[in-house]
């Protein structure tokens, strides 16, 4: 028999003790949703049954304890820690669903300069932990916009990227080992080592599981030498975005590895490089780090592939490096950025994927065209590229609306998943995925299925062997 919302809660302060409960009923509505119904925490319209309370867990044993709970009354359970997600993968869409917050699991474990490696608890946030490392001269290489916010297991859970990913990768690729907590409270550590080929990687069961798998408490990543000093931007405008992903492609191709490489459309553009590129231009940007002779090279080399297309007009480097040291979005920029949308009714919005290089331009064109026809109340339309690999890249839609006469509430599914969807099916149909870096989460799960494709059974398998129980994240990944 279920238990009731008072026994869940009596339980959980049974566990953890009365302190580490919290029911208030506004802390409890706004942890029912995450950014993707961001305007029903800018509007205070809550539509989602709100979760029965949030655990507050501060070790390991508190997260087991808790699973266990769970797992035993099949109660759901949606982690979090951050709490910046993007996709519904927050949501809570069971009634009296537990929220365990690790938020306060945030302590850095250990820095290791000898190793190149630093460990941490699930609660600690990007910026603390690379404001750590920067003391002794390193870096984590992980650079999102969410970094003053974003905690490290959620970003691991997410499969987070960062701005530098072209050079260091994404956050799969950082990571050196981890501990997560499993339904029924069992918790597993996969021991630090460089690399190993002693069966499959099982570090990939737990990166990007977005919390519908197990609970990340702790996380190891690796270091690298940070030299900002040494740092080289350049930048240039043109006509056509089909050019800059061919030049995107040949930097790629010929083996160069700049931390940033973007291309922006001109609408998109427009926000950031007005005083650089006129209103048609597109632009195309690379920052080249490391050692002074490999960023010289760097620099040197994408500049002589650019050189090859007389399109491409140069821009001085030092307006690109003043864009860049205003990336990131803090907890000022946010609530700037949610007065704007109360005051306006204008919502920004973003949905990313990625595809091979003959078909990213097509899957771009696509979608602008479709979304400009079928989704009313567009005032602005655009993308850029932002992550490039040797065999292709991503492609990040951005675009504004106004609400009309659209309730905030109901903006997510008149307005929001349309667009998403228009950008998925344009995706799948040349084979691209429908998600690069934000997470399937709950929103875009309706997709999964045709994202995997005949792997999808195992997908599945993950899910019945890890979470027999059904009690982890219910809708998020899997819907």
């Amino acid at each position: 028999m279920a238990l009731s919302r008072e026994a869940i809660v009596e339980g959980l302060q049974e566990l953890l003790g009365p302190d580490q409960i919290v029911t208030d009923e506004q802390v409890l509505r706004e942890r029912s949703i995450d950014n993707f119904r961001k305007l029903e925490h800018i509007f205070d319209t809550y539509t989602l049954p709100p979760p029965a309370a949030v655990a507050i867990v501060r070790s390991t044993q508190d997260v087991a304890a808790v699973l266990a709970f769970a797992d035993r009354h099949g109660i759901n359970v949606v982690p979090r820690t951050g709490g910046t997600a993007t996709e519904g993968g927050l949501e809570t869409v069971v009634p009296d669903s537990i929220v365990v917050d690790g938020s306060q699991m945030n302590r850095i474990i250990g820095i290791d300069p000898y190793d190149m490696q630093a460990t941490c608890q699930c609660g600690v946030p990007l910026q603390e932990l690379e404001d750590r490392v920067r003391g002794v001269g390193l870096t984590t290489g992980h650079s999102p916009q969410s970094k003053p916010v974003a905690h490290m297991g959620g970003l691991v859970a997410t499969r987070s990227i960062g701005q530098f990913s072209t050079l260091y990768g994404g956050i799969e690729d950082l990571v050196v080992g981890l501990e997560a907590v499993f339904p029924g409270g069992e918790v597993a550590r996969i021991k630090n080592v460089p690399r190993r080929a002693a069966g499959p990687d099982i570090r990939h069961v737990v990166i990007g599981n977005e919390g519908a798998l197990c609970f990340i408490t702790e996380v190891t990543v690796k270091l690298y030498p940070y030299l900002p000093e040494n740092n080289i931007f350049l930048g240039w405008t043109l006509e056509s975005m089909k050019t800059g992903f061919e030049v995107l492609r040949e930097v790629m191709v010929a083996g160069y590895r700049p931390s940033v490489a973007r291309l922006y459309d001109p609408e998109d553009g427009s926000l950031h490089f007005s005083h650089v590129a006129a209103a048609d231009e597109c632009v195309l940007l690379f920052m080249a780090e490391g050692t002074s002779g490999i960023a010289k090279a760097t620099a040197e080399g994408i500049s002589e592939i650019v050189a090859r297309h007389p399109e491409c007009s140069p821009v001085d480097g030092d307006l690109i490096r003043t864009w860049f040291e205003d990336l990131t979005w803090g907890p000022e920029k946010i609530a700037a950025e949610d007065e704007r949308i109360r005051a306006t009714r204008n919502v920004n919005r973003t949905t990313e994927v990625s595809a091979a290089w003959s078909s990213i331009h097509d899957i771009y064109e696509a979608a602008i065209a479709r979304i400009r026809e079928e989704i009313a109340g567009v005032t602005l339309l655009g993308g850029h590229s932002s992550h490039s690999y040797v065999n292709g890249t991503n492609m990040y839609f951005n675009y504004f609306y106004d609400l009309g006469d659209v309730p905030p509430e109901e903006e997510a599914n008149r307005i929001y998943l349309p667009i998403v969807a228009i950008i998925c099916e344009e995706t799948l149909r040349r084979g691209g995925s429908i998600v690069h870096h934000h997470g399937i989460g709950k929103a875009r799960a309706r997709w999964a299925r045709d994202e995997y494709g005949s792997s999808y059974s195992i997908l599945e398998k993950l899910k019945q062997a890890f979470d027999p129980s059904g009690v982890m994240n219910k809708g998020t990944i899997i819907a």
